[in-house]
């Protein structure tokens, strides 16, 4: 059995202070959805009032239906996987993903069957009989995964199960949990405050800031679209470039000047835009260094590059002191004091207004 989810007008205070104000969200059965935000936005309080190790002061939760936020815990049919892996050192890998379900007395042949199923998923069949003690870093998480998979629960709750892992097995453990996902036909909640981690495994993004859902979308609804300036800072590595502008036409889509006096058409509808403090936000990507015949719009010198292999970002300062992170290719010839000639796509660009409120470019700029 999955879970649909249903927060309406949740609310948690800790005394005067408000951690979480009035937020909705519905997550779908099924769906792997990441509660994404820096710390202190309030993801991890989210979760642990689903799984009921956090009180509601208002609002209610609810799973398929049935008001879940007055019951204890074990009563919600939740698996939480945490941070920490809590593993039993006495015990071996078989006792421990066991324990669980012998205390609520579950028949010793159904736990046979579901241990022998969770470790084929989890590829730790050879693990079962060492203790945790024997186990890399990567395997305790999967030994903690694995218990709460033989739970067989409604929904998977996961609170920054990667944060303990060096950084290249975080790579490996994202890749297996990617993989689990498709195999274990469950609902699963991930908080995370690493966008990459978000970005692989999510359905659906919940980017959350200052008490609040900033943005509720896809991975790359997230990254193409960011509904705020807070968004397009938080998520993409490098950050979006901003760069103050002011409209210079009354058309049908947003023609800026940039502080150099240099002008960018874009293709950002005026419908909405008000004469006033402006900000130009475009990703690295859209920034190249310009080609023999590319119309220029700014240039820049090159105060540092980042060479990543299979592209190179050039940090640029312009002519205003401001600065703008261009790409270009691996093998760019660039060095730090040169001056760059820069091509701006403008079916590329955002435009954010003295609030933080985005808008996009048409629908058509990015097809």
């Amino acid at each position: 059995m999955t879970a649909q989810i249903e927060i309406a007008e949740v609310t948690k205070r800790y005394g005067a202070l408000t951690v979480l104000d009035k937020l909705s969200l519905s997550i779908k059965a099924n769906e792997f959805m990441v509660f994404l935000g820096p710390s202190g936005c309030g993801k991890s309080t989210l979760l642990r009032m689903i799984a009921g190790l956090e009180s509601v002061d208002e609002g209610t939760i609810a799973i398929n239906g049935q008001r879940i936020d007055t019951l204890p815990p074990g009563q919600r049919d939740l698996a939480m996987v945490f941070q920490s892996y809590a593993l039993y050192p006495h015990m071996t890998v078989a006792d421990n993903m066991a324990f669980g379900l012998k205390n609520i007395g579950v028949p010793p042949d159904v736990i046979a069957t579901r241990l022998t199923e969770a470790a084929r998923m989890l590829e730790i069949g050879h693990l079962m009989e060492r203790k945790p003690g024997q186990l890399s870093g990567g395997q305790r998480q999967r030994v903690a995964i694995g218990r709460a998979i033989v739970k067989e629960p409604k929904a998977f709750l996961f609170d920054e199960p990667l944060s303990n892992l060096d950084a290249a097995l975080r790579v490996r453990t994202r890749v297996e949990l990617a993989q689990l996902r498709h195999r274990v036909k469950s609902t699963m909640i991930f908080v995370t405050h690493d966008q990459i981690e978000a970005m692989t495994l999510a359905d659906r993004v919940v980017v959350m800031n200052n008490r609040r859902i900033e943005q509720i979308g896809t991975p790359m609804e997230i990254y193409t679209k960011p509904a705020s300036r807070f968004v397009a800072t938080f998520v993409g590595s490098p950050t979006m470039n901003f760069l103050p502008v002011t409209l210079e036409n009354e058309g049908g889509f947003a023609r800026v000047r940039l502080p150099d006096r240099s002008l960018l058409q874009t293709t950002v509808p005026m419908a909405g835009l008000t004469p006033g403090a402006l900000d130009l936000g475009i990703r690295a990507e859209a920034v190249k260094p310009a080609r023999p015949g590319e119309t220029v719009i700014t240039s820049g010198q090159v105060e540092v590059l980042e060479r990543l292999g299979d592209r190179t970002l050039l940090y640029i300062r312009l002519e205003d002191g401001g600065m703008i992170v261009a790409e270009d290719i691996g093998l760019s010839r660039a060095v730090i004091g040169d001056r760059v000639p820069l091509v701006l796509d403008g079916a590329r660009a955002h435009l954010f207004d003295g609030e933080g409120h985005a808008f996009h470019a048409v629908e058509a700029a990015h097809g």
